[in-house]
C-alpha cells in the first residue's frame, strides 16, 4: 500500500494571563520608534518570518537554537530538517503579500495572542508508522510562545506526533521554561501561584482525562508542566522519564503513564503534592527528591544512631523512628551556609532564624508540620513518625546552600 499524508496536528498554547498583556504593553511602548514589518532569518535549524527587526529576530533565534540543541539532545534526534516559524508582534500591520503564505488558522491564533504548531504526517500504509512529517509554527512574539511551540515542531518532525496531550503540552512548556545550566523552576509568577493556591488536581485526571485536548486552557496547561518538570528533574522517577517519552512519540500502545510508573505511583503523588506545596521560582526538584530506601529505626537503651543533614537539600531522613513523649538528647556538630559566600552558621541559624535545624514526621504518606529543632541538647517530638531533617531556608535557594551537620542522637533517660 503506498503512503499518504493522513493527519493534521494541530497543537495549541494560548498565552497565560497577565503575560500577553505585560508583553502588549511593554511592546506598544517600543512601536514608535521600532515599528518593524515582518522580515524573513535563517539559522542553523529554523527559518523566521517576524516584525522584531534585526536585534529581536537574532535574540529568538539564539535561544531557539540553544533551546533546540538541549531538545534533540535530550531525545537522542538530531532536528530533521528547518523549522518554519511566523512570529508577530504586530500581525494586523503584515501586508497581504506576507499573510497570503500563511495559514488562516495560524494568523488567527497570533491574534489571539497565542500559538499554534500546524503538522502534516505521511503515514506507511503497510504500518501505519510516519515516514514523513512537515510543522509551521505560528506564534506571539512574547518569550515564551515560540519555544513552546518549537518544542511541538520538533516532535512532529522527528516522530509523526507530539505524543498523548499531557505530555506533549507538558513538555512544549518545559522548552518554554528551559534556561541553560538551569534545573531551578523558571514559570511564570502567574503559575506558580496558581499551582500553589489551586486545588491539587489529581495525576490520573492529568494524564487520563479525555476530555482535555490541545489548547484547552492555560491552567491544564500549568498542571501538565507541573508534572513532567517534577518527573523529569526528581532523582527517584527522571530515568524512567525519557524512555516512557520516546515509547509514547513512537506510539507504542501498550507503554502509558500507569505502565512506567503505576508501582510508584503513590510516591509520586505524595512528590507532587510537596512539590506545589513548596513551589516558588528557583525550586530544584533533583535536591528535594524524597529518599524512598530509608527506614527508620526505633532506639532502645543506651544506644547511639548517627545521622547527616546537608544544607543544600530538603527533606532528609535521620533514619529515626520517634514517638511523643519521648524525649531525645542530640550531640551537634559542623556548621553550614546559606549562600556561597555566607558566613558560616550552626544548627541554631542566624539572627534572622534562617538555617535552623528543622524536623518533620513522615508516617503513612503523610507529614506532620515542621518544628524547630536548633541547637537544643534535647527534644521532644510531636507525634509519631519518622524523622526527617533540613536547614530552614526558602524552597527556591537551597541551590547555593553548603556544609553538612552531623548529629548524634540517643534516649534522653539511656533507659
Amino acid at each position: 500500500m503506498r503512503s499518504a499524508w493522513v493527519l493534521l496536528v494541530v497543537a495549541a498554547f494560548f498565552a497565560t494571563p497577565g503575560l500577553a498583556q505585560s508583553s502588549k504593553t511593554s511592546q506598544s511602548k517600543k512601536t514608535a520608534e521600532e515599528n518593524f514589518g515582518p522580515k524573513e532569518y535563517s539559522s542553523a535549524n529554523f527559518h523566521l518570518v517576524t516584525d522584531l527587526g534585526d536585534k529581536g529576530a537574532e535574540e529568538l533565534l539564539g535561544r531557539l537554537e540553544v533551546m533546540i540543541k538541549f531538545v534533540s539532545g535530550y531525545f537522542g534526534r538530531k532536528n530533521p530538517r528547518t523549522i518554519d516559524m511566523y512570529v508577530a508582534k504586530n500581525i494586523a500591520s503584515w501586508p497581504e503579500a506576507v499573510t497570503s503564505k500563511m495559514d488562516p488558522d495560524g494568523i488567527q491564533s497570533i491574534r489571539n495572542e497565542a500559538g499554534v504548531t500546524l503538522g502534516m504526517t505521511r503515514r506507511s500504509g503497510t504500518t501505519g508508522r510516519a515516514v514523513d512529517a512537515i510543522a509551521v509554527v505560528y506564534a506571539i512574539a512574547d518569550h515564551g510562545t515560540p519555544q513552546h511551540e518549537a518544542v511541538h515542531a520538533y516532535c512532529i518532525l522527528s516522530y509523526g506526533t507530539a505524543g498523548p496531550v499531557w505530555y506533549a503540552e507538558g513538555m512544549a512548556e518545559v522548552g518554554q521554561y528551559w534556561r541553560a545550566d538551569e534545573k531551578g523552576v523558571n514559570a511564570h509568577e502567574v503559575v506558580v501561584e496558581f499551582l500553589k493556591q489551586s486545588k491539587v488536581k489529581p495525576i490520573k485526571e492529568i494524564v487520563d482525562n479525555p476530555l482535555e485536548t490541545t489548547g484547552d486552557s492555560w491552567q491544564n496547561y500549568a498542571s501538565r508542566w507541573a508534572l513532567c518538570h517534577l518527573l523529569g528533574f526528581n532523582e527517584n522517577y527522571t530515568q524512567r522519564f525519557k524512555p516512557l517519552g520516546l515509547s509514547l512519540l513512537a506510539e507504542q500502545r501498550d507503554i502509558s503513564f500507569w505502565t512506567v510508573y503505576g508501582t510508584q505511583s503513590k510516591e509520586i503523588d505524595f512528590e507532587y503534592r510537596q512539590f506545589l506545596k513548596d513551589l516558588e521560582p528557583g525550586y530544584r526538584v533533583d535536591l528535594c527528591s524524597w529518599d524512598w530506601k530509608a527506614r527508620g529505626k526505633t532506639l532502645k537503651g543506651k544506644t547511639s544512631h548517627k545521622a547527616q543533614v546537608k544544607a543544600g537539600r530538603g527533606w532528609q531522613p535521620a533514619k529515626l523512628h520517634v514517638t511523643p513523649g519521648t524525649e531525645y538528647s542530640l550531640d551537634i556538630t559542623g556548621e553550614w551556609k546559606l549562600s556561597k559566600d555566607g558566613e558560616p552558621i550552626g544548627a541554631g541559624g542566624d539572627e534572622e532564624g534562617k538555617g535552623k535545624l528543622t524536623g518533620i514526621l513522615f508516617n503513612d504518606y503523610t507529614l506532620s508540620e515542621p518544628f524547630e529543632i536548633g541547637d537544643v541538647e534535647t527534644f521532644s517530638p510531636p507525634g509519631e513518625g519518622d524523622l526527617f531533617l533540613r536547614c530552614a531556608d526558602s524552597w527556591g535557594s537551597l541551590g547555593d546552600n553548603s556544609g553538612t551537620l552531623n548529629l548524634t542522637l540517643r534516649l534522653a533517660d539511656g533507659k
